[in-house]
Order: structure tokens, then sequence, then C-alpha cells
């Protein structure tokens, strides 16, 4: 019997998927974006940021200036766009390894080592850990985790709304240090300066928060989807693949073989402090092996698809392999089409100025609250959360924010390292929800080729309960940490 949440789950369902196709419906929103733009352009409307350095208005997109953007800059927004290149490139690779049989087997192995129980906690942690590789989860962890679930029998959406919910959901959360927090530091020390011109906050300030969020995190995503979603989607779960062939032996150890030469020249790259593999400025974090992490995926899976390949019999000569990468294309071309729409979506809006002049507005109404340092927080972690439904980028998000924020909770003694742990939190909980995140449509997508019917509404009821789940428990670990007195990290 259907409970009244999962009744209302279906409601959002059915009203989300009552919208146009995707594609359609960024092609409306673009035409959306160009009429408010002109309208609020129009009205004279204005915010002043809090500090009273600048105001900000609207963009008529609409007047020959934005025509003129428009028209010369519409090739290169698609072209820019962060989830076209990447996508394309990884997928070439994993195309050859699924292709090969190399991914089936392994999945088959994992499902036996997981005994399928384990496997939401899994996926969710391996989404969380992705981020080391800046956005690679999103195009390797999302669609493995599909076929994953669908080798133990389960719904294959589940596989992707818990990968989405730990890559996304789960952005802050890590064990490791990441560039994002290299990215974040730098913004919150600047804006801190501005009233403590000694003030620096170290990347990594929130480490110890972070790495225990890493297991709250993927501890509430594997509970949201064992007892919520999986049932949900019970009906429309797919028996095992108990027909698939183990692992070719010679096939396993050459691509054994393989990861452990590229991972020593990875190594020997990356350790010694004079490393060919390390950033200019001799950081790891600059390294150029963490900027093309996207490259050397799709290097890794395509070597290895093509020794598996080769060794197991499926491919008798170099070029059997080529159909397979042509294949592996034509499943992209649906995909394409959402993301030029989707891109210009994206820069037209941010173009317009109107995601900024939202985020200052709210931004106004939280200084007028009178909170205690924890409460002030936990409202920051709302505010946040609400503006991420308007503006995805993390780094664009905080650019905006910090400068105001940072300085005014510092003045009422909370230090920046807890405010940035707040931001952090609000960040990464909206993410799965909101289809102005870039990589929203790519999900879509992705379930599309497991249900053809999948709409925006569909994957949105899937991810509310990830969402709120996390919002709720993150915040509460959040205002515990702070209350308790503990070290966000080691400073």
């Amino acid at each position: 019997m259907a409970t009244p949440l999962l009744r209302l789950l279906d409601r959002l369902e059915a009203a989300g998927n009552r919208l146009p196709s995707p594609t359609w419906l960024f092609v409306w929103l673009c035409g959306f974006v160009l009429l408010l733009s002109a309208l609020v352009a129009l009205s004279g409307w204005q915010v002043t940021w809090p500090d009273g350095s600048r105001t900000v208005t609207a963009v008529n997109l609409l007047s020959a200036a934005g025509l003129r953007r428009i028209l010369t800059d519409t090739v290169s927004n698609f072209t820019g766009f962060a989830p076209v290149g990447p996508v394309i490139v990884a997928m070439l690779g994993l195309g050859l390894a699924e292709r090969a049989g190399l991914l089936g087997g392994l999945l088959a192995a994992l499902v036996q080592l997981t005994r399928r129980r384990g496997l939401p906690f899994l996926v969710a942690f391996a989404g969380v850990l992705s981020h080391v590789a800046l956005d690679a989860g999103y195009v390797v962890v999302i669609p493995l985790a599909a076929l994953l679930f669908h080798r133990a029998g389960l719904p294959p959406l589940a596989g992707i709304a818990c990968a989405f919910a730990g890559v996304s959901g789960g952005y802050a959360a890590n064990l490791l240090i990441s560039p994002a927090d290299a990215m974040l530091a730098g913004i919150t020390t600047e804006a801190a300066r501005t009233v403590a011109p000694a003030a620096t906050v170290a990347i990594t300030a929130n480490y110890w928060f972070m790495a225990a969020s890493s297991f709250l995190v993927a501890g509430v995503i594997a509970a949201v989807t064992h007892w919520l979603v999986i049932p949900r989607l019970s009906d429309t779960t797919t028996e095992a693949i108990v027909e698939v062939e183990g692992l070719h032996p010679a096939g396993a150890l050459a691509v054994a073989i393989w990861t452990l030469i590229l991972t020593a020249f990875c190594l020997w790259g990356l350790l010694p402090e004079s490393g060919f593999l390390r950033g200019e400025d001799g950081s790891m974090l600059k390294s150029p092996l963490l900027q093309g992490i996207v490259v050397l995926v799709a290097v890794y899976f395509g070597i290895a698809g093509l020794l598996y390949g080769r060794l197991s019999g499926v491919w008798q000569k170099a070029g059997d392999c080529v159909p397979a990468l042509e294949d592996t294309l034509r499943l992209l071309a649906g995909y394409l089409v959402l993301m030029f729409f989707a891109a210009q979506f994206v820069a037209w809006f941010k173009w317009s100025q109107l995601g900024e002049m939202l985020a200052i507005t709210g931004a106004g109404g939280l200084r007028a609250l009178d909170l205690s340092p924890v409460l002030l927080l936990v409202g920051f972690v709302l505010l946040t959360a609400l503006v991420d439904l308007f503006i995805g980028s993390a780094s664009a998000k905080w650019a905006l924010m910090a400068p105001v924020f940072v300085p005014m909770f510092l003045l009422a003694g909370v230090a920046p390292e807890a405010t940035q742990a707040a931001y952090r939190v609000g960040d990464s909980t909206a993410n799965i929800i909101t289809p102005l995140m870039p990589y929203f449509a790519m999900v879509v997508a992705f379930a599309q080729r497991w249900q053809k019917d999948t709409g925006i509404g569909t994957l949105m009821a899937l991810m509310l309960p990830y969402s709120l789940a996390l919002l709720l428990a993150w915040t509460a670990f959040l205002a515990l940490w702070l209350g308790m007195g503990w070290p966000l990290g080691p400073q």
C-alpha cells in the first residue's frame, strides 16, 4: 500500500513530467530569460551590495548589445559548456571497456562481493570520493552505477539516483583534499581580509568536518535508497543477469598489469617535489593530472578495453573496436541536442545577472535576522540551498556571497572556516533537485537510456527525498559539531 510520502512523490513526478521534454523545456526557458531580462531591465529594479560598493541591474538581452552577444557566442556557449567535452571523451573510453565485456565482468564480480545490500553505500561513497577528480564523477560514476544496480537485479534508475546524490548532493564531503578546497579557501581568505588583513584560511580548514561528513552523507544516501527509492521503483526492477561470463583470465591479468603500470607512472610524476606531473608551482592540486582527470579516465578504460577485448577474443584485430566507438557516440546524439539548448540557457541566465540579483536580495533578508552564531549558520545553510536553485556554480556563488557574509559573520564572532563549512553544506544539498544545475540534464539523459519516458519530473521526484534528508541530517551534524566546539580542520 502506498504511503502518503510515496503518493506525494508520484504526484510530483506526474506534475514534473507534464513539462515539455527536457530539450523543449530549455528552449522555452531560453525564451523566458530573454523576456524576463527585458522586463526587469525596463522596470529599473536594481539591488545594492550590502557594503554599498556597487549596484547590480538586469541586462536586457533583447537589446542590440544583447542580441550581438547571443549571435557571436552561441557556438562557444555550446563547445565550452562543461558537461559536453568531458562526457564525450570519457564515454569513448568507457564505451570500449563496456563493449569488450570488461565492465560487465567487473560489475558481476562487484555484485557478488557486496552481496547486493551493500551496493547503495558503496555507490554513494564512490560518488563522494569522486570529487578529488573534479567533475569526473558525473560522467563516470553515475552511468556505471546504473549498470551495477542492473547487474544486481535492482532498478537502474535507483543506481543513477544513488550515484547522483553521492556525486552532487555530497559534493562538499571527501576524505581527500580536492581542488575545490583550494578554490573555496582562497575566496574565503580574500573575503576575511576585508576586516582582518592578516587572516588566512587554509585549504584544510574544513578537513575534519568534511572527512567525517563523507560517512554521514554516504549513510544517509544509502538509507534513502534502500528504504524509499528501491521500493518505489520495485515495479521497474530488472532481473539479475546471471548468464554473464566471468572475467577472462588472460584479459583480466593484462588489465591488472596495465593498472599497475599507469598507477606507477602517475606516482612517479606526482610524489617527487620536482615531479613532471606537478603544477608549474610544484603543487599537486594544480597538477595537469588532476586537471585532465577525464582524459586519464578515458585513456585508462580505453586501453583496458582494448587489451581485454583482444585477449578475450571479442575483437580479432584493431579495426574491430571502431564500431564500438561509433555506437557509443550514437548513444550520445540525443544528449548533445539537449546540451546545446541547456548551454544557451545557462549562459543567457548568467549574462542577464538575474541570478546575482536574486542572491543579493535573499542575502539582505538574512542580514536582518538577529540570531546566535549556530542558528545564524543554520540560516546561512538554508539561504545557500535556496540560492543554489538559481546559481549552480559553487565558485561563482561563493565569490558572490563570501565578500558579504564572511566579514559580517567574522565581526559577529563566527570564524571564516565555520562560514565556509556552512556554505559547503547548503551548496551541496540542493544541487540534485534544480534543473539549472548544468549536469542535471545529463543525468536525465542517462536515465532515459534505461527508461525512455524519464523526464525532469521523474528525476526531481527521485532526488527530492535525498535532498531533504541530506539537508536535515547534514545541517544537524554541522550544528552539533559547532555546538561541541570541535575543530573543523587541523588549524
